[in-house]
C-alpha cells in the first residue's frame, strides 16, 4: 500500500495527488502541517516538507521525496495513461513547464499570495498571533500572477494543452498551483478566457475531483471553485 504525505493547499502536494490519481494508483493520504511537521514525518525525509510518497514494493519500502521525483516515479511505474509524450519536444516542454512552476511561479506568486493567506490561516489555528495578510505583499504577488497568467494564455493560443497536443505533467503542475489560487479567489477568469477553457477541462477530469473537495479552516473558497461549468 502506498502512503502520500501531503498538505491540501500546497501546489506540489496537489500535483502529486493528481498525478497518482491519473495513473490510477491506489494511495492512502496522510495530511501533514508543513509549518509544524511531526517527528514521524521528519524521520522519512531530510527535506522535511511534503509531498513524500512511501511505497511498499516487493523490493522493500521506497521513500520518495519531492513532487518531481514522485510524478516521474508514478509515470514511469505504470504504462496506463502516460503523462509525458513520446514526442521529444513535447516531453521536454512538459518538464520545462513543471520547472517553471517549481521555480519561478513559486518564487514570484506563491511566496507572496499563498504564504500570506494560507500560512496565516494555518498558524491562526494555533497559539500564534499572526495578524491579517499584508496588502502590499498581496499586491506584489498579484502583479506577478497577472504576468504568469498572460504567459500561459499565450501558450494556449497555439496549443491544445500547455506542452503541446497532449495533456501532460506540465498541465498538472499548472493546475496544482492555479487551483490553490482559485480556492483563494485570486483569479479573475473573465480576463483569461483561453485559460478558463483549459482549466475547465482539467476540473472535469475524475482525477481532479478530490482536489475540489479540499477545505481549510479559516478560509472559504468562492462558489465557482467546485462548479465544473464555472
Amino acid at each position: 500500500m502506498r502512503t502520500l504525505y501531503h498538505f491540501p493547499l500546497h501546489p506540489p502536494s496537489r500535483m502529486a495527488r493528481i498525478t497518482l490519481a491519473e495513473k490510477k494508483l491506489k494511495v492512502r493520504e496522510t495530511i501533514v502541517n508543513p509549518w509544524a511537521p511531526e517527528d514521524e514525518f521528519l524521520s522519512l525525509t531530510v527535506e522535511g516538507t511534503p509531498p513524500v510518497l512511501v511505497d511498499l514494493t516487493q523490493h522493500g519500502t521506497l521513500t520518495i521525496s519531492g513532487v518531481r521525483a514522485i510524478s516521474e516515479y508514478a509515470n514511469d511505474g505504470s504504462k496506463r495513461n502516460p503523462l509525458l509524450s513520446e514526442d521529444a519536444f513535447e516531453r521536454a516542454e512538459a518538464r520545462r513547464i513543471c520547472a517553471w512552476f517549481d521555480e519561478r511561479f513559486t518564487a514570484e506568486v506563491d511566496a507572496y499570495i499563498l504564504a500570506e493567506k494560507v500560512e496565516r490561516a494555518v498558524l491562526s489555528q494555533t497559539q500564534y498571533d499572526v495578524g491579517p495578510a499584508d496588502p502590499e505583499v498581496l499586491r506584489e504577488g498579484r502583479v506577478f500572477l497577472a504576468e504568469h497568467l498572460t504567459y500561459l494564455t499565450s501558450l494556449l493560443e497555439t496549443r491544445d494543452w500547455l506542452a503541446g497536443r497532449r495533456y501532460s505533467l506540465g498541465d498538472i503542475a499548472a493546475a496544482a498551483h492555479i487551483s490553490c489560487l482559485d480556492f483563494l479567489g485570486e483569479i479573475s477568469w473573465r480576463e483569461y478566457p483561453e485559460l478558463k477553457d483549459w482549466y475547465q477541462k482539467i476540473k472535469s477530469r475524475p482525477a481532479f475531483r478530490p482536489i475540489l473537495g479540499d477545505r481549510q479552516p479559516g478560509l472559504r473558497a468562492p462558489r465557482h471553485y467546485t462548479d465544473l461549468d464555472f
